[in-house]
């Protein structure tokens, strides 16, 4: 097997557990729903989601990278009605509301950037690389918003484990194609995600969920 036919499956597999990956979002929304409430689950990760598939989006154009593209043009619809579920069923609206108008803005600023430099095409891979390395570290440290919650109960309700456990295979895969691409942005963003998730995994041995907690997530 050369390094091209590696590439081409390394790229089929991860698109395909990066999709299963924000498809455990459905779990939490589908206990959100049951319950009608969205109860101890932060919507920030959910949130952060969608600015960073929006901006791996135009990274993906930028690099004429199909994988990245295919993958974060369903991860951004995926997260996007994720954030819409989570508005719906709570009780803090507001809260809610304010995450997603400062992930829009912040899109919008980096994108008229993109646009104000376009014709400098190595600046703007360089500095929407490094924007994009910032949300993607941002998305995967998001659930431990829940940390000090998770430490004074000392339960891993709040956490949604799913997500976790697929953001640390899916990070680890990718971070290999980083490797083969020899693309810094890549390599860096999820070799942190495999950090983060592998701490926040240690957090459900540490702090087991107790009867029925799991169906929460």
């Amino acid at each position: 097997m050369n390094e091209s036919d590696f590439k081409n499956i390394l790229a089929t597999t991860a698109s395909i557990c990066t999709i299963l990956q924000f498809l455990t979002g459905t779990l939490t929304c589908q206990k959100v729903v049951q319950n009608k409430s969205t109860g101890d689950i932060s919507a920030f990760p959910f949130v952060s989601g969608c600015l960073s598939t929006s901006l791996w989006l135009r990274y993906g154009f930028l690099i004429n990278d199909s994988s990245i593209i295919l993958v974060n043009t369903v991860g951004a619809t995926l997260f996007f009605a994720y954030v819409i579920t989570f508005y719906l069923y709570s009780i803090n609206k507001t809260v809610i509301l304010r995450q997603f108008l400062c992930c829009l803005f912040l899109l919008i600023i980096i994108l008229l950037h993109i646009h104000n430099n376009v014709d400098n095409t190595e600046l703007v891979r360089v500095h929407l690389g490094l924007m994009c390395c910032g949300v993607t570290v941002l998305f995967f440290a998001a659930p431990l918003a829940s940390l000090l919650h998770v430490i004074k109960v000392k339960n891993t309700e709040s956490l949604p484990y799913h997500l976790i456990f697929a953001t640390f295979i899916v990070s680890l895969q990718w971070l290999i194609y980083g490797l083969v691409l020899k693309d810094q942005f890549v390599q860096i963003p999820n070799f942190i995600g495999c950090i983060l998730s592998g701490f926040q995994l240690s957090l459900f041995l540490i702090y087991p969920k107790k009867g029925k907690a799991y169906s929460n997530v």
